[in-house]
């Protein structure tokens, strides 16, 4: 049964459920708005799901690891499992999940994943870490998938919303249509743009994968009001922007360190690209920080 915590400052109200590690509500104190979208299990069940031991699709819907072939879904497992809670202050939560004989059965590491949230001002730090206790090295993927609900209340539609970099970009974008996994060939979103317009068009073909972007930030900005959630991409090589085809009701800027496989590509779990490969007992951390800012 997933349990639910809170940790609050002047500033921000954050609900963690330890179903998937999820950053479930965050609340701005000043005006009340809810920037995480609540699941509606009719349009898309999660909240802000970590990806682990990998990001996007595999090849042929398995890997083989340790002489084995194992099944496995998009984004991994740990985005589904219950994590155990490790510890908590007013402003600082941290849950885990360690491997056990239900992840044995999906990944045959033995690992430690840590989940740390806390809280400074106006910004929600959520830092990943992942140790190896596996007498093998152990190679992963890991990402995150926040989906922050638009628009901000019932004065603004969709259309009063545009994602913005803090850099000009004219991003790229790996392709990994029609089948989820990488392809060859890439896309550009544009030329010499600071911001990119939400519309019912937008995710019409799912996700955008960007990468190599020169910004440090992009977040959803209220173009009348300056009301927004920045996140802070510096650090990961691929940012993608996803929601489901239509008007958005929510849309997911995800910071990985990884990427699906490719098209063609081996289902040897070594193989595919990685995030890091840690020795045994090294430990690997990366974080996102999101600022709610008015």
């Amino acid at each position: 049964m997933a349990k639910e915590f809170i940790i609050e400052n002047e500033y921000l109200k954050v609900t963690v459920t330890t179903w998937g590690a999820q950053v479930k509500s965050v609340l701005r104190k000043c005006d009340g708005v809810e920037h995480i979208w609540q699941a509606d299990p009719t349009l898309w069940g999660y909240h802000a799901p970590i990806l682990f031991p990998h990001c996007g699709k595999i090849m042929d819907g398995k890997f083989e690891a340790k002489g084995q072939v194992y099944p496995s879904g998009q984004h991994g497992f740990a985005r589904g499992m219950e994590h155990s809670f490790v510890d908590q202050t007013a402003d600082t939560i941290v849950l885990e999940l360690c491997a056990n004989e239900e992840t044995l059965g999906k990944f045959p590491y033995d690992f430690r994943l840590i989940s740390t949230f806390s809280l400074e001002r106006d910004t929600l730090h959520h830092t990943l870490t992942v140790e190896n206790l596996d007498e093998e090295k152990l190679p992963f993927g890991i990402g995150y998938h926040p989906a922050f609900a638009i628009p901000f209340d019932d004065k603004h539609t969709a259309l009063d919303y545009e994602l913005r970099f803090d850099e000009m970009e004219s991003p790229i974008c790996l392709n990994c249509q029609p089948t989820g996994l990488l392809q060859k060939d890439h896309y550009t979103l544009g030329s010499n743009l600071k911001s990119i317009a939400i519309d019912e068009n937008l995710f019409a073909n799912d996700s955008h994968c960007m990468t190599n972007l020169r910004s440090s930030t992009l977040g959803i900005y209220e173009k009348d009001t300056g009301r927004a959630v920045i996140c802070d991409i510096s650090g990961f090589p691929y940012t993608l922007i996803w929601s489901k085809p239509g008007m958005p009701r929510f849309v997911c800027i995800e910071p990985w360190h990884s990427i699906p496989s490719p098209e063609d590509g081996s289902i040897r779990w070594e193989e595919k690209p990685a995030a890091a490969i840690l020795l045994p007992g090294e430990a690997w951390s990366c974080t996102l920080s999101t600022t709610f800012a008015r």
